[in-house]
């Protein structure tokens, strides 16, 4: 694949969940009526992340992201936004499971110096269950705090 004369180092899985990504914030002012609320990242990197899920019987049902970071971290937000809320949404002990390897496998693919963007997602995604799961006091919902990592 070619954009504007230089190799394009992504999937067309990729470049699609960038340039079009899904279930992006683009006002927090639109965010409204959400259980819970994920923020990772740091700004050595320059790569902050925030995801705010909507959860229905144990399914998240709506997942809405923005994140400062590059086009795989992007892409892969994206994919995980997707991912958890196809089919009707997945239930919250599955979601919990994604890894970033299962993100990256979705998209084809990125390449290795960038795997770890992929990382954000799923980390963000923990940070927004544990709060659901905090303020509702759910403790029958199975995990461990998050930790962020650093990438």
């Amino acid at each position: 694949m070619q954009v504007e004369g230089e190799s394009w180092f992504y999937s067309d899985i990729v470049k699609k969940h960038f340039l079009d990504p899904q279930n992006i914030v683009k006002d927090k002012k639109t965010i409204k009526d959400f259980d819970g609320y994920g923020q990772v990242g740091n700004m050595k990197c320059g790569d902050i992340m925030e995801m705010w899920i909507k959860i229905k019987e144990d399914k998240i049902i709506d997942c809405k992201w923005r994140t400062f970071g590059c086009a795989s971290a992007i892409a892969s937000t994206s994919m995980l936004s997707v991912m958890v809320t196809e089919k009707g949404g997945m239930k919250i002990d599955k979601a919990l499971k994604i890894t970033a390897q299962d993100i990256t496998k979705r998209l084809k693919g990125l390449p290795s110096i960038k795997i770890h963007c992929s990382v954000m997602g799923d980390q963000a995604l923990k940070y927004a269950v544990w709060d659901y799961k905090t303020k509702n006091k759910r403790d029958d919902i199975i995990m461990d705090q998050p930790k962020e990592t650093d990438h």
